[in-house]
């Protein structure tokens, strides 16, 4: 015995599930499901990943003592146990693999995926969901009473055997004899044809599930004849009926790669079962992709739009890419080399054609022909978004609302597809309570002589629409982009325009809309005042002027051209970063009646003191008007509770 063997425990332990994993196994048992089947689709997408690890494996290292000979996936059933196993001759797993993947959930954003299946309010709501977290295994219990898993990892000589009845706790010992590959047991329930509950040891039924769901596995799934023991008795002896010959196993599944077949001969739901088997996404693709390049670049693709975004869509650590062939040989599961950030919620296949089967993810980020290959996908996807905004609004509304904040991270990234990006993109505006605008919709109503495509950034569209930066441009009917998104802070200062009308903020710099200029004797009235109140307030703005922006406020505060917006100032303290003081221009309305009463009071009486406390109100004002911060909120309290006092 080996040292490795002797270390390891030599009776059975029983461990307890991690609590996330836990309630996820009652959440299988308890049945949140209405189709059941899906659980050996799972297993079959399980033991492929198995099988594609082994033969990578074994590209990368020669010395792997593995079986590789006839790498397949096997499933047997027995009427009499009531059992189900699927076996496959794959990757394996060693006892700490065990422990670390089924035992526990080792996955960013379960904490999150509980909260949301637990405010879930039905059974199809709650599917969508659990999807997205690769967690198929755990729907074994869905169907079975108790299931085991016993499993040996290529090029080790020591077996597990895992066991659990989806309770609090499971068992795990070492198996001396366990065959390469991993084999998962499941005792199944009783049929229930009420709860859905097929009998899943009818050989019928099996091979329809895997003919619907798993036709497309690259890899031989087999099952085992059953012939009846008067087809035994029909070849010859009776002794011949009563001893079990050996099982003759047959491939039910086509194998064909649905890439590689014309698409006249692959269904939608072909495409969209294989959608689920390469992402784990329980739901439908939103919009399936299609590529062959030939030429200097072989390749074929099949790449595929999702229709909801993963809750990790904006996790830093979340797995993003596409899947990478190399002539049908598996390489790796998520090459990010092959789709840039913007677009990691695309999911699919790329098989190429030239590439080395030893290929690395460092090799990859230099290789030419992988970012040729790239460069094509962008804009194959992007031109497919853009046929979907011209050709089916609703299902580009779908796309928009689950995706538009990722792919708007690609105006910054991507400079070389930013036209086409802006193209694609749409955003709210002031022209529709609801219903968001392109760009090109946008410049065809800008009205005549308008040369700016104006917007306003800011946390939600309440606080942008009761902001008074708009009420010039509400009443003289111009449109404004209404953007909301932390990324849109960042892209608009630098993208510059669209079909060479440039982006102005409209709480930025001065407004020029025409016929409203204030005249020069209301500049001679306020001069004075204008003068001291820029001196008053000289720690907070760095100037006060008037305002051709406010229709009914009495004042606002606006950046100069090149100043950062509050909420990118708002963004970068957030994540600790120290920023030097940001002064800005306060703006007044020389026709409200607080202004033009400040006015005239300071012309009569100067050094009146509680003249400074009407400055400082109208600074608050203004901040809390554009939802900004008070440096000192208590104090305006005060000044207004004893305005109010006063005013009684």
């Amino acid at each position: 015995m080996s040292q490795e063997a002797a270390a390891q425990p030599t009776q059975p332990e029983t461990l307890e599930f991690q609590s996330e994993a836990r309630q996820l196994l009652q959440l299988m048992i308890h049945s949140i499901y209405s189709n059941k089947d899906i659980f050996l689709r799972e297993l079959i997408s399980n033991a492929s990943d198995a099988l594609d690890k082994l033969r990578l494996e074994t590209y990368r290292d020669k010395d792997l003592e593995a079986d590789t000979s006839d790498l397949h996936i096997e499933l047997t059933l027995d009427k009499d146990a009531r059992t189900l196993t699927v076996r496959d001759n794959g990757i394996g797993m060693s006892r700490d693999d065990v422990v670390n993947l089924i035992g526990t959930i080792a996955k960013s954003g379960t904490a999150e995926f509980l909260r949301k299946l637990k405010e879930s309010q039905d059974a199809a709501g709650s599917q969508d969901l659990i999807g997205q977290f690769g967690v198929g295994f755990y729907s074994s219990f869905m169907v079975a009473d108790k299931v085991t898993l016993t499993t040996r990892k290529a090029g080790t000589t020591d077996g597990v055997r895992w066991e659990s009845e989806g309770e609090g706790t499971y068992t795990i010992e070492p198996v001396a004899d366990a065959p390469q590959g991993t084999a998962v047991t499941l005792h199944l329930k009783p049929a229930d044809d009420e709860d859905h509950l097929f009998d899943y040891t009818s050989e019928w039924k099996v091979r329809e599930i895997v003919k619907r769901y798993s036709d497309f596995i690259t890899w031989p799934v087999r099952m085992a004849k059953q012939p009846s023991p008067l087809d035994a008795a029909e070849e010859g002896t009776e002794e011949a009926a009563k001893e079990p010959a050996a099982p003759e196993f047959e491939t039910v599944n086509s194998r064909k790669a649905l890439w590689a077949r014309p698409s006249s001969e692959v269904s939608d739901e072909e495409y969209q079962e294989f959608y689920k088997h390469i992402s784990h996404d329980w739901n439908n693709a939103l919009e399936t992709v299609r590529m062959q390049a030939e030429g200097t670049f072989e390749y074929q693709a099949l790449l595929f739009i999702p229709s909801q975004a993963p809750m990790d869509l904006f996790m830093r650590d979340a797995k993003r890419g596409v899947q990478l062939y190399v002539k049908r040989v598996f390489i790796m599961d998520d090459c990010e080399a092959l789709m840039p950030n913007y677009l990691r919620f695309v999911k699919g296949v790329v098989d190429a054609q030239d590439l080395s089967l030893n290929v690395s993810r460092e090799i990859l980020q230099q290789d030419r022909q992988i970012r040729a290959i790239r460069r094509r996908l962008e804009k194959k996807i992007l031109s497919t978004i853009k046929t979907m905004m011209t050709e089916d609004a609703e299902k580009y509304a779908t796309f928009w609302r689950e995706f538009g904040r990722a792919v708007k991270e690609g105006l910054l990234d991507d400079p070389e597809n930013r036209p086409a990006i802006l193209e694609i993109s749409s955003f709210a505006s002031t022209h529709h309570a609801e219903k968001p605008t392109s760009l090109r919709d946008y410049v065809s109503r800008m009205k005549e002589g308008q040369e700016h495509i104006y917007y306003l950034t800011g946390e939600s569209r309440t606080v942008i629409e009761n902001s008074p930066h708009l009420e010039a441009f509400r009443a003289k009917g111009y449109e404004v982009l209404i953007l909301t998104d932390p990324v849109d802070e960042m892209w608009v200062d630098g993208v510059g325009g669209f079909e060479e009308k440039p982006f102005q903020s409209v709480a930025k710099g001065e407004v020029d809309l025409g016929g409203d200029e204030t005249s020069d004797e209301q500049k001679a009235e306020y001069e004075d005042l204008l003068k001291w109140m820029s001196a008053t307030l000289t720690d907070s703005v760095k100037e006060v002027r008037l305002s051709s922006r406010l229709t009914t406020s009495p004042s606002c505060i606006v950046g100069d051209s090149g100043d950062m917006t509050p909420t990118l100032e708002k963004m970068y303290r957030a994540m600790g970063q120290e920023l030097p003081q940001i002064k800005r221009v306060l703006e007044l309305n020389p026709d409200h009646a607080l202004v033009s009463g400040l006015r005239k009071a300071f012309a009569e009486n100067p050094a009146d003191g509680s003249l400074a406390e009407t400055a400082e109100l109208l600074h608050g004002m203004a901040l809390l008007a554009e939802g900004g911060e008070l440096a000192d909120p208590g104090r305006f309290l005060k000044l207004v509770a004893d305005r109010a006092a006063k005013a009684l």
